[in-house]
């Protein structure tokens, strides 16, 4: 099976530096990017399979970065993640399209289980679109 790419998108390096080191002991390939915008020129440029985002941060907040994420790269699941987190948050986020929602801390297995649910999804949704491809 293949490695799951995962791009994590938070402004607290520390965060994304030890969650990064965390999931490649797991045999994930990590990515990570300390802003909205350089997650979407990142997405530009690599074949991700699913992102962590954070929904508070300066400048382009997750919410805004998810729309552009699900405008420009629909198969990319997204598992938003906020110290924060309100229902309706995490409500607009499910809305807009993220997998699934977590709080920080996160637990680091609930974390893996979601990036892992989420790959599941993307996998299946690849199927399908193949699936009807070649129906054509």
């Amino acid at each position: 099976m293949e490695n799951i790419r995962v791009l994590l998108v938070d402004d607290e390096e520390r965060f994304v530096v030890s969650t990064r080191k965390f999931l490649i002991n797991r045999n994930f390939d990590v990515l990570i990017a300390l802003n909205g915008q350089s997650a979407l020129d990142m997405l530009s440029v690599n074949d991700v399979h699913v992102v962590v985002l954070d929904v508070k941060m300066p400048g382009m907040d997750g919410m805004t970065v998810l729309k552009e994420i699900k405008a420009r790269f629909p198969l990319v699941e997204v598992v938003m993640l906020t110290g924060n987190a309100t229902y309706e948050s995490a409500v607009t986020g499910i809305k807009i399209g993220a997998s699934d929602y977590l709080m920080k801390p996160a637990e680091p297995g609930e974390l893996v289980q979601k990036i892992e649910e989420a790959f599941k999804k993307r996998k299946l949704h690849e199927e399908k679109l193949l699936h009807e491809k070649k129906k054509r």
